[in-house]
């Protein structure tokens, strides 16, 4: 890692910012207490939400750790297909009893409210997805003392988050599971994503920043690979989903090694933003039309999803998931980056030894 990465974990492992629950303080403290960087994820908290999940996390912890924003969306969305959509999710409303949501609720995120936080009681590391913030934006936070990581899917997007001064940058494969992390969400784009490996190539090209690798990652194994194709860091998602220490709902956890979901898929359906999660019914019947409008869709759906939840019915959740899903092991979080390491060291060894051959 760079000399600012490399200070915030002994370990070249971060747990990812699940947005949504899953990357609660619990989480986060248990990875960062076993060597790795833990991740909060405030894309939809509001500000004060935020400012509480980081003073739990201070408590559990004294160890380094990151808090993820989400960039503040420009109103593009057609109002008509927002209708058309919520149209065709009537029987979805009413086989669930459960109210479509206003699409219109989450226009102001409190991005702005977030950042005052953030200056005012700064922690060690930010990191922004859906764009990348203003030279301003990132350079207050370099005053503070606040290294920055900006989410990136090309070469292009690395080249922007370099030249607005950002310290690094988290390139995102198309194998990641949640939502794709691009800056401009174009749907000629949809389904054109490029392989991790491929990626990393890209951007070590492009630009001269540190490269943490997301995408699909679940063993030791994979973290060699991508430190030996340029990256400085690995970062998990699913992996650290399942753990007991997660606060994944139940379902999502089980449904990651559950032989009814075989496969994943990039999907509109239940955010009206590509987002990779395992096919269930309700992907299979909404999301060939679901239109190109977040937050609007997430919305939505979101009093569908939580009834489906508690109703016990997977096939209407958002299954968020990696295309490595399958690979799942259901570990303590800190236990889960012991083993991780453990297998990187196992994996370098084995190299030193093909190569004194």
């Amino acid at each position: 890692m760079s000399t600012a990465l490399t200070d915030l974990s002994p370990y070249p492992i971060v747990q990812a910012p699940m947005a949504g629950g899953a990357s609660c303080p619990p989480l986060a403290a248990a990875v960062s207490e076993a060597g790795g960087l833990g991740f909060l994820a405030a894309g939809y908290k509001t500000a004060d939400g935020m400012y509480q999940e980081i003073q739990q996390l201070r408590g559990l912890t004294d160890r380094p750790f990151g808090v993820n924003l989400f960039m503040p969306q420009p109103d593009y969305a057609d109002p008509s297909a927002i209708a058309v959509y919520a149209h065709q999710l009537t029987g979805e409303s009413a086989w669930y009893d459960a109210p479509l949501g206003d699409p219109d609720s989450g226009r102001d995120d409190g991005y702005e409210a977030k950042l005052a936080i953030l200056f005012d009681d700064p922690v060690p590391l930010v990191s922004f997805t859906f764009g990348c913030p203003t030279r301003d934006v990132l350079e207050a936070f370099a005053r503070v003392g606040t290294t920055t990581v900006v989410t990136v899917t090309s070469a292009e997007e690395a080249q922007a988050a370099q030249w607005a001064g950002a310290d690094a940058v988290c390139v995102q494969g198309v194998e990641a599971g949640g939502h794709q992390g691009t800056h401009r969400d174009d749907p000629e784009r949809d389904g054109s994503g490029v392989g991790l490996l491929a990626l990393i190539a890209q951007v070590r090209e492009t630009v001269q920043l540190p490269i943490v690798a997301a995408g699909g990652l679940m063993r030791g194994s994979q973290i060699a690979a991508v430190l030996a194709a340029g990256a400085e860091a690995a970062q998990f998602g699913t992996a650290f989903l399942v753990c007991p220490e997660s606060g994944a709902n139940p379902l999502h956890k089980q449904a990651m090694t559950n032989p009814l979901f075989v496969r994943t898929e990039l999907t509109r359906a239940f955010s009206g933003r590509p987002a990779r999660g395992l096919v269930n019914r309700f992907l299979r019947e909404h999301g060939p039309y679901a239109p190109a409008a977040y937050p609007q869709i997430h919305y939505l759906t979101g009093g569908i999803r939580k009834a489906a939840a508690k109703a016990g019915d997977a096939q209407a959740m958002s299954l968020w998931a990696g295309q490595g899903h399958r690979l799942s092991r259901e570990l303590p979080a800190g236990q889960l980056v012991e083993v991780l390491a453990a297998e990187l060291d196992a994996a370098r060894a084995a190299l030193t030894q093909r190569g004194a051959r």
